[in-house]
């Protein structure tokens, strides 16, 4: 495993594990290290939270949810849709960021064939999100477009920077998160050049809206400010402390009666928004794709926002199951919906878009997720589109290699829209 690998498994969940996760690992391999005279269940499989585990699945995981489209008295697809995209948003603690803020275009330009203007807009809280239009050079008309959905990636310090580009002088740390992930290349720039309008902008929480040090108390800086960050290795001691971070802000959230699930899909349907409201897009032709947190993010907004016309899910898609007893820890707070396994599996949440065209790009060797839970999510998703009678507008195709979204997969991608937004 690459040290950038490693880096990302630290920042996205294991870091939390700590010197506990050394000893949840060993008690895992040898279960009477803490007590040689406690008998063993060898028959039970090891799990995350142990002899809890089976009982915590047991709860409401081993039958069908209550809203699932697979339940055979769900015949109305269209009030069924409605009524469980309510109740998620209802899980979620939704948000209203109220009417389309105003664009400020700060700079325009040219880039390899892809023409670009960065700008910002004023969200009712935060710093003003920093966003990126990507489009081919010289062309005319209407066009459908993409939401570009950055990933987590253990990096808080960037945001759109991860699958974008507007110039040739990128800092090496940016070029590195380009090579791991995505092959070299920028993903939303390549996108462009097929045909469509691409928007990147910064997730809550990453870039110009991350957490500044001097906006929380002393107490809590761990002695790092925002001025000094300026070298890889700073940034890389603010990556570290935002990860910690993640707790503070989960749980107040939580406490505010919202979630980050519910921050992520307001300000992603903000930016459809400014997207959807361009000149230049065809708003009845509209898509979204993320890898990882990007992923995630695609899974929320293509299943809860019906504008959204073909979705693209790369690299996040399991069952409520594999992050209860095998994987919660390589993942993060923004990923959770309280209560709401009782009534979905997590592919579900996707599947509420059905019969709306949707890939899902899984990598066989994803050390985030458990294989055969992944390939469980595919058949709930394959059952919910033949129950639509759209089973010709659902794909997964699983690729070698680990957590990534590489060229191969890039291809896939832009071909799936390209069949059904320019089709």
């Amino acid at each position: 495993m690459s040290t950038d690998r490693r880096e990302f498994l630290k920042k996205s969940g294991l870091a939390g594990l700590g010197v506990m996760g050394g000893n949840l690992l060993n008690l895992q391999a040898n279960p009477q290290s803490i007590n040689p005279a406690l008998p063993v269940n060898n028959q039970q499989e090891l799990n995350l939270i142990g002899a809890y585990g089976p009982w915590a699945k047991s709860l409401n995981l081993e039958k069908l949810p209550s809203y699932s489209f697979r339940n055979s008295e769900i015949t109305d697809p269209d009030s069924w849709r409605d009524a469980t995209r309510k109740l998620v948003a209802e899980r979620m603690g939704a948000v209203d960021l109220g009417s389309i803020p105003k664009v400020t275009v700060h700079q325009t330009g040219t880039f390899e064939g892809v023409d670009f203007e960065e700008i910002t807009y004023q969200l009712p809280s935060g710093n003003p999100t920093k966003a990126v239009i990507l489009k081919p050079e010289n062309v005319q008309g209407k066009l459908p477009a993409i939401l570009g959905l950055h990933c987590h990636g253990g990096n808080k310090f960037l945001g759109l920077e991860k699958i974008s580009r507007t110039k040739d002088d990128i800092p090496p740390y940016v070029q590195a998160h380009h090579n791991t992930y995505y092959e070299g290349r920028a993903w939303a720039n390549e996108a462009a050049k097929q045909g469509y309008v691409v928007m990147v902008h910064d997730a809550f929480a990453f870039g110009s809206r991350r957490v500044k040090i001097e906006d929380v108390p002393t107490s809590i800086r761990k002695g790092i400010t925002d001025f000094s960050l300026e070298t890889e290795e700073q940034i890389d001691v603010y990556n570290d402390w935002a990860s910690n971070h993640e707790h503070i802000l989960a749980k107040s959230l939580f406490s505010a009666g919202t979630s980050w699930p519910a921050v992520f899909l307001a300000e992603d349907q903000m930016a459809l928004n400014i997207l959807a409201d361009r000149e230049d897009v065809d708003a009845s032709r509209l898509g979204c794709a993320g890898l990882s947190g990007g992923g995630l993010r695609t899974v929320m907004l293509g299943g809860l926002d019906p504008r959204i016309a073909c979705a693209v899910a790369v690299g996040f898609m399991t069952t409520w199951a594999d992050l209860l007893l095998y994987k919660s820890y390589t993942h993060t707070w923004m990923s959770y919906v309280p209560i709401l396994p009782q009534e979905l599996d997590f592919p579900e949440i996707l599947g509420l878009r059905a019969p709306l065209p949707t890939l899902v790009l899984n990598d066989i060797e994803d050390q985030l997720f458990t294989l055969s839970e992944m390939e469980k999510a595919d058949k709930i998703l394959q059952e919910v589109y033949a129950k639509a009678n759209a089973s010709d507008r659902y794909k997964c195709t699983f690729h070698p290699g680990p957590h990534k979204f590489d060229q191969a997969m890039q291809v896939e991608a832009f071909g799936w829209f390209d069949r059904w937004l320019k089709g």
